[in-house]
């Protein structure tokens, strides 16, 4: 049965991820796409999927500063926000906020049930105090925050594998000794890098061998001698090689490699993990659902 399958793996997911953006080049039906993939295809039990609630204002402040805040839940342009490559419309908004709050979740259910999946998030181009990118709330860097100030963790590794540096997530944590930040990116490429602790900019048309050797090469290490207490995988679909946004040529086994190697890496160090879907921008929408749904079926088959 897929509930026993799935064993303590929790998906996380809204109907409320979905917002018009109006032909925008982000595929936000993807959401309910996965979801329904994975439903039927019998990788998840309907009831192992939970449902977030927004994140709280005081989960949002303690990553973004109050002027950017008020900006975004008013919808105001300013300086602040006139930098996002997305509508500013209060259903985007509220959309992004209930992801962050799914990550969350992901975070707390990942320590008690050692992984979770939240089929939103990964927004990590958004800096405390403005937007950038697709990305207005950096839910990643909230959910570390407020698991901090709760006491439950105290040292939180970021393995971003988006095609994109997470910018805004490397420069909230880059003074943070208890906040390790690794990205594996097309260097070439958007946005304007921030310095993580390790950041791995690969050439132009990098292919599966040398992706998955640059990970093989320096992932180990990292969780030998950082030993975190939470891992958040930030598992974009966008290195593929069909992709619009970038020209990595990662292949479909190729990006189901990656993810089984960071899940194990997981599963080895007794680390839990919450993983959060981010980019993905195929010239065959169904090319970006069928790498998300691989990476919830390798979580759900590494964590039962």
């Amino acid at each position: 049965m897929a509930s026993a399958e799935l064993g303590g793996l929790r998906i996380i997911y809204s109907a409320g991820y979905f917002a018009d953006l109006g032909g925008h080049v982000f595929p936000i039906q993807k959401y309910r796409l996965v979801h329904e993939r994975l439903l039927r295809e019998g990788v998840i039990a309907p009831a192992a999927v939970l449902e977030p609630q927004p994140a709280p204002l005081e989960d949002l402040l303690l990553v973004h500063t109050p002027a950017y805040v008020q900006d975004l839940l008013t919808q105001t342009r300013s300086p602040r926000t006139m930098f996002s490559e997305m509508p500013l419309t209060l259903p985007i908004v509220e959309a992004f906020r209930l992801a962050t709050g799914g990550t969350i979740l992901a975070a707390e259910q990942a320590l008690e049930r050692q992984a979770a999946v939240n089929l939103g998030g990964g927004l990590h181009h958004a800096f405390p105090d403005h937007a950038e990118g697709f990305c207005y709330f950096n839910d990643v860097a909230i959910a570390i925050r407020r698991l901090e100030r709760a006491g439950r963790i105290r040292r939180s590794l970021v393995v971003d594998c988006d095609l994109h540096q997470g910018n805004g997530t490397a420069f909230i944590f880059r003074n943070d000794p208890a906040v390790f930040t690794f990205s594996i990116h097309q260097e070439n490429l958007y946005p304007v890098k921030q310095t993580g602790d390790l950041d791995i900019g690969l050439d132009d048309f990098a292919g599966d061998e040398e992706y998955l050797d640059a990970l093989r090469r320096t992932l180990p290490g990292v969780f030998r001698d950082f030993r975190p207490d939470l891992v958040f995988y930030v598992a974009g679909a966008d290195p593929y090689g069909g992709d619009q946004l970038g020209t990595l040529q990662i292949s479909l086994p190729g990006l189901c490699a990656r993810d089984e190697f960071v899940l194990e890496l997981c599963r080895k160090h007794q680390a839990p993990v919450a993983v959060v879907l981010a980019g993905g921008y195929a010239e065959k929408t169904e090319d970006t659902i069928t790498i998300h749904v691989n990476t919830c079926r390798v979580a759900a088959a590494l964590f039962t």
